[in-house]
C-alpha cells in the first residue's frame, strides 16, 4: 500500500511539474535561446526507491548533493537494474579529495559545481585517467556565487570568463556546458527580476563574445522549487527541483551529511533549548 501511494505521490508531482516547466517555457521572451529546459530532480535524503517510481514516469535527469550518497544511489542494483539510462547531475561542493570516487560513479552525467581552476584541473586529469584512452569528454558546468554570500560556493563573477576560458583551452577532457548558481534564498519576485539569474545571464554573455561561443550552446542552471518557472522564463536551461516531486527532506544524523544551519535557525535552536532546559529547572524545583 505504501508503494502505491509513493508512486502515485511521485508520478503526479513528476506530471505536475514537467508541465509547469514546459508552461513557463512557452512565457519566455522570443529574444532567449529556444532551448527545452532540463528538469533535474533533485533525489538528496531520498530512498532508490522513489528514484525508480519518478524514473518509471519518465523522469531520466536526477541530482545528489554529497559524493558518498550519489555513489551508494547510483551503484545501488535496483537503480542499476531498473534506470538504465538515468542521468546522474552532481550539484553539491566538490573538494578535491573526492573528485576519483565522483567520476566512479555510474551513468555520471554532468558535474555542475566545478568553481575553481584548480578543480577544473584536478577533474580534468582524473576523467583523462578514468576514461583510459576514450574520446568521451565530462560535461561540466562552472558555478559562480552571483549572491556573494560567503555561505555559498562558487566563483566571484568577475573570475567566470577567464575560468572558463582555462577550462576551454587548458582541460582537453572537460566539456564546457554552462554556468550554474544558486542564488539568494528567498527573493521576493515581487521586487523584479532576480538579481542572482541576472547576474549569470549576463556572465553567459561576456563568456559567449569573449570567446566567440553561440548563446544556445552555453546553458544556465538556476532556478529550483520555489523559483524554477521565474528562472526558466528568464533564461534558465536546467533547474534543479526537490521538494516538490519528493517531498520534504529528511536529514541523516551525520555531521557529513547535514547542512549547516542558517543563523535564524541556529537561534531559534539555541532558544528552544534554553526554554527546555529552564522549564526542567522549574519542574525538578516544583517537586
Amino acid at each position: 500500500m505504501w508503494k502505491v501511494a509513493m508512486s502515485e505521490e511521485v508520478g503526479k508531482a513528476i506530471q505536475s511539474v514537467a508541465e509547469r516547466v514546459k508552461q513557463a517555457a512557452a512565457r519566455r521572451q522570443k529574444t532567449l535561446p529556444s532551448v527545452s529546459p532540463r528538469l533535474v530532480a533533485v533525489s538528496k535524503t531520498k530512498p532508490p526507491e522513489m528514484v525508480v517510481e519518478a524514473y518509471r514516469h519518465g523522469q531520466r535527469n536526477f541530482g545528489e548533493n554529497y559524493v558518498n550518497e550519489l555513489v551508494d544511489k547510483a551503484s545501488d542494483p535496483l537503480i542499476l537494474e531498473s534506470c538504465p539510462d538515468i542521468k546522474w547531475h552532481f550539484i553539491g561542493h566538490l573538494q578535491k579529495n573526492n573528485v576519483n570516487k565522483l567520476l566512479g560513479v555510474p551513468n555520471l552525467f554532468l558535474v555542475e559545481t566545478v568553481d575553481s581552476v584548480k578543480l577544473a584541473d584536478k577533474v580534468n586529469s582524473s576523467w583523462e585517467r578514468i576514461r583510459g584512452g576514450s574520446p568521451q569528454k565530462l560535461q561540466i558546468m562552472v558555478q559562480i556565487n552571483t549572491s556573494g554570500e560567503q555561505s555559498k560556493h562558487g566563483l566571484p563573477p568577475e573570475d567566470t570568463v577567464s575560468t572558463v576560458k582555462h577550462i576551454v583551452s587548458r582541460c582537453s577532457a572537460l566539456h564546457f556546458t554552462g554556468l550554474m548558481t544558486i542564488g539568494r534564498y528567498g527573493y521576493d519576485l515581487t521586487l523584479g527580476p532576480n538579481p542572482d539569474f541576472q547576474m549569470l545571464i549576463s556572465r553567459r554573455q561576456e563568456v559567449c563574445e569573449s570567446l566567440k561561443l553561440p548563446v544556445e550552446e552555453v546553458e544556465l542552471s538556476m532556478g529550483m522549487s520555489t523559483d524554477f518557472e521565474h528562472a526558466i522564463e528568464v533564461g534558465s536551461t536546467n533547474v534543479r527541483v526537490g521538494s516538490i516531486i519528493f517531498g520534504n527532506r529528511e536529514y541523516p544524523n551525520s555531521a557529513a551529511n547535514t547542512p549547516t544551519p542558517s543563523p535564524e535557525k541556529t537561534s531559534k535552536v539555541v532558544c528552544e533549548e534554553a526554554a527546555r532546559k529552564m522549564q526542567q529547572h522549574l519542574t525538578v524545583s516544583d517537586h
